[in-house]
């Protein structure tokens, strides 16, 4: 039977690759997202998906993802809270406080409020699964990545007591931790880290290479996989894990300095 799985932010990027994993397999796939144009493109890919334009750190927004989602498929199998912001980079006494509210808001508290809105669904679900898209900066320090590394940070330990509330519930609760994603994402992160320290993009990509130990940077269809695989019945007795997709970090550090 075709399961039914909610993205945040899945109508580009990384949630773009994980919403056409799942529409592959046959499964029925909704996302939301903060852009319009974003979801203008998903659709013309994907028309047999659903999408609902929305502000997840805003509760009522995401109140009206559900009500689309439960218009459209009422069960939820599999939720995907991947919507996410890079945050400012600088020193943390020269972080704008709105800045870090921002991060936070998008980052933490709208996974709170999607999985707060998930769960009642995913209780009726016949093996519920909850996968929170971290990053290697939930599992290392990172100079100048203040918000950021908080948010991640705190994704991972709800996803490790959340595995703790929901395991009666056989919903399972998982995280993956990307390193660095090829893309326009990273690049944007890369130039503004160089424009920070003064020194070239180059120099900068350079050292988030050497950083891991495979000296790549990973795609978002690889962190796909990784999220297929968690969801799958394969993974069964999985929860409750940090899986990192990253090529092994070594040090998130900064070398430049």
């Amino acid at each position: 039977m075709a399961r039914t799985v909610l993205i945040s932010g899945g109508a580009s990027g990384i949630g773009r690759w994980i919403a056409k994993s799942f529409l592959d397999t046959g499964d029925n796939v909704h996302v939301c997202d903060s852009s319009q144009a974003m979801i203008d493109e998903f659709l013309g890919m994907y028309p047999g998906a659903g999408a609902t334009l929305a502000d997840i750190t805003n509760p009522a927004d995401v109140g009206r993802v559900f009500d689309d989602l439960i218009s459209r498929h009422s069960r939820l199998d599999i939720l995907v809270n991947n919507a996410g912001i890079s945050g400012p980079i600088a020193r943390v006494d020269d972080v704008d406080p709105d800045d870090w509210d921002h991060c936070i808001a998008v980052n933490l508290n709208g996974t709170f409020y999607m999985t707060r809105r998930a769960v009642p669904m995913l209780r009726n679900s016949e093996n519920g699964s909850i996968v929170n898209i971290a990053s290697t900066a939930g599992l290392f320090g990172v100079p100048l990545r203040s918000p950021y590394a908080a948010s991640k940070w705190a994704m991972v330990g709800l996803t490790k007591t959340w595995a703790m509330e929901l395991g009666p519930d056989n919903i399972r609760v998982n995280a993956v931790c990307p390193g660095c994603v090829s893309g326009p994402r990273i690049e944007a992160v890369i130039e503004k880290d160089a424009r920070e320290r003064n020194v070239s993009a180059d120099t900068v990509r350079d050292v988030y290479l050497r950083q891991s130990s495979m000296r790549t940077f990973v795609s978002a269809d690889e962190i796909a996989e990784a999220v297929q695989f968690l969801t799958s019945e394969s993974a069964g007795k999985v929860s409750g894990q940090t899986i990192a997709v990253d090529g092994h970090t070594e040090t998130l550090s900064n070398w430049l300095d």
